[in-house]
């Protein structure tokens, strides 16, 4: 059966539909928004005075010798170091480790590994470090009497929030970087993985708030370009000069997204979900770069799915059906079996390997596996190490209860709504780009409608969309608590590659190969969003001054920094959600996400049905 043959996906035009409202929620909550903050930007007045317009002398200001610009840039790009190498160096080996170590403990480490991400909390862990202030502290957690001094603090700071991301930083590196070892054209794959984790470090950089924000109250000399807009623009009741930093800020993160959308897009990075099989030697674990799914001596031919290139053998090496036949024609593996066909290594090397094959042929040696589950091991050690001044809080005095059952609600339903709305908007746009592909082959290039808010949080669109809160008469009230954007843009990304990937498999089948597959990957994304929303400190903290309105980060904050006590570093990471959290992280580590792969490059002919024609 040919390609030609096989079901056609819906037309193109139905792509268009499940874009527009992707389209309409960047219009309305990301360009809007950037419009309203430049306009500000040129306006001076305030809440009590009346606002003119004065041009550029926000930004003249702002840039000049006591404005505070250029000192906030250096000390945020400052504190991206340490996680920049983390993320970079780390990453990549433990990555490599787990990738050679076999299935079970890849599935394991990945576990393990998404315990940091999922129970992090940056006004948990600030409030943690504060102990360190206390009399009679002892341990990693005095590092914190740094802070005390303005010469020492930058340092001391920079220690604390390398220490404090370590764990988290590492396991999202991993998280990235492995899919890219088992996806084919590795080297340009991992090249543009490292390029875009690099960049969406650096900005996550430029908008640290929260940890500075409790530790040091924004002081000037840790003054991030977060704190310095927060304080322009909210302390100091200077709007147009907050939306000024706001502005520069959102350029910089919008040069930064831009890049990365132009990386992922030219290198033609695409995601997709390896099949399970019923054999005994599993695709999904071929080796990447093997051209063929290599089957025992002995195996009969008719055991291998159907139209692969089977060998009962070393290697014959890239023949004419590598990549052919049925088996790649309905969307099991574009590149031969599991990889570039560029890349395919060298004919028999897994067969004289000497290591004990796993599943579709890997070797893996005992050396390999237990250089994996070493890594994982000193790994966990690091980060428990580096983290125990938050551990130990959990389980000392609190200094009281900063809120019941209506902080958590306050904290966790808007949260998920936000997520819900985000998630799904940006699903659908994916379906439409990625599994529709309205303009061909070049659909991905859609993406750059919406690269210059990749890596723009609430953060830099905050002065706006304070101002439309208020003018709504939405102040003080639990509606306003939902964060202000309506698609997710990191999340359009992932999700678009994805059904891309998914789709040059499907044989054309758009919901049982395209939308199916890719619900799980969505569902997950609904997960993380909701976390980061819950233990964001900026948007509550504008919206909400109503004591019985504070999520669990505000009253943190509030407790530490207006009534000068200790508060409850658990309260922003309860038990029940963090169980309940790292149970769904688990499960759906080892259900779906260990079996991702990322692939760059153009797909061989023949490696699934062809997208619509434009």
């Amino acid at each position: 059966m040919t390609s030609d043959s096989l079901p056609r996906p819906p037309s193109s035009p139905l792509g268009w539909v499940l874009l527009m409202p992707a389209g309409l929620g960047m219009l309305i909550t990301l360009l809007l928004p950037t419009v309203q903050t430049i306009r500000l930007s040129l306006e001076s007045g305030g809440t009590l005075t009346p606002l003119t317009f004065v041009g550029l002398d926000n930004y003249t200001r702002l840039l000049g010798s006591g404005g505070g610009f250029w000192g906030a840039l250096g000390f945020s790009l400052s504190l991206v170091l340490v996680p920049l190498l983390v993320a970079l160096i780390a990453g990549p080996l433990l990555a490599l480790a787990l990738d050679r170590a076999g299935t079970g403990p890849r599935r394991a480490g990945l576990v393990v590994l998404s315990l940091a991400p999922v129970a992090f909390s940056p006004a948990a862990v600030a409030v943690a470090w504060m102990h360190g202030l206390t009399s009679g502290a002892s341990g990693l957690v005095t590092l914190a009497t740094t802070l005390r001094d303005p010469a020492t603090a930058p340092g001391g700071l920079r220690l604390i929030l390398g220490a404090a991301t370590f764990g988290a930083v590492c396991a999202l590196a991993v998280m990235a970087f492995l899919p890219a070892l088992r996806g084919g054209a590795v080297t340009r794959s991992m090249l543009a993985v490292g390029a875009v984790v690099a960049l969406a470090t650096v900005a996550a950089g430029l908008q640290t708030f929260t940890l500075t924000t409790v530790l040091t109250r924004g002081s000037r000399p840790t003054q991030t370009l977060a704190g310095l807009q927060y304080t322009e623009a909210f302390v100091q009741a200077r709007p147009g000069m907050g939306a000024a930093v706001a502005t520069l800020t959102g350029v910089i993160l919008g040069v930064l997204g831009l890049a990365a959308a132009i990386i992922v897009v030219a290198a033609g990075v695409r995601l997709w979900v390896t099949p399970k099989s019923s054999l005994p030697y599993e695709p999904e674990d071929a080796p990447a770069g093997s051209g063929a799914f290599a089957v025992p001596a002995g195996t009969s031919g008719a055991s291998a799915p159907s139209g692969a290139h089977v060998s009962s053998g070393p290697a014959a090496g890239p023949g004419p059906a590598a990549g052919h036949g049925p088996a790649s024609a309905t969307g099991a593996f574009p590149y031969g079996a599991h990889g570039d066909p560029s890349e395919r290594a060298p004919g028999g090397e897994q067969a004289q390997s000497g290591g004990r094959p796993e599943s579709g042929g890997r070797s893996v040696s005992a050396a390999g596996r237990a250089a994996g589950i070493a890594a994982v091991v000193v790994y966990a050690a690091v980060t428990l190490a580096l983290t125990w001044p938050w551990l130990t809080a959990l389980t000392g005095p609190s200094g009281g209860r900063d809120g019941g059952i209506a902080t958590q609600v306050n904290t966790w339903v808007p949260a998920l709504v936000g997520a819900v709305v985000s998630v799904g908007v940006a699903y659908l746009g994916a379906l439409g780009i990625g599994g529709l592909r309205p303009l061909g082959r070049r659909s991905e290039w859609l993406l750059l409608l919406f690269a210059p808010w990749l890596f723009v949080g609430v953060g830099p669109l905050s002065v706006a969309g304070w101002n439309d809160i208020r003018n709504l008469g939405l102040i003080d009230t639990f509606v306003s608590l939902v964060p202000p954007v309506l698609v997710s843009v990191p999340c359009l990304f992932v999700l678009t590659l994805l059904c891309r990937g998914l789709a040059e498999r499907s044989g054309g089948d758009f919901a049982g190969g395209v939308v199916r597959p890719s619900l799980p990957m969505a569902a997950v994304l609904v997960g993380v969003v909701t976390l980061l929303n819950g233990q964001d400190l900026l948007w509550p903290l504008l919206v909400a001054h109503d004591p019985g309105l504070a999520t669990a980060p505000a009253a943190q904050f509030l407790r530490i920094s207006e009534y000068g006590a200790a508060a409850d570093a658990s309260l922003s990471t309860p038990l029940p959600v963090m169980l309940l959290a790292l149970l769904t992280a688990g499960a759906a580590q080892v259900l779906y996400l260990h079996r991702l792969a990322i692939g760059a490059g153009t797909p061989r002919a023949g490696s699934g049905n062809p997208a619509p024609a434009a």
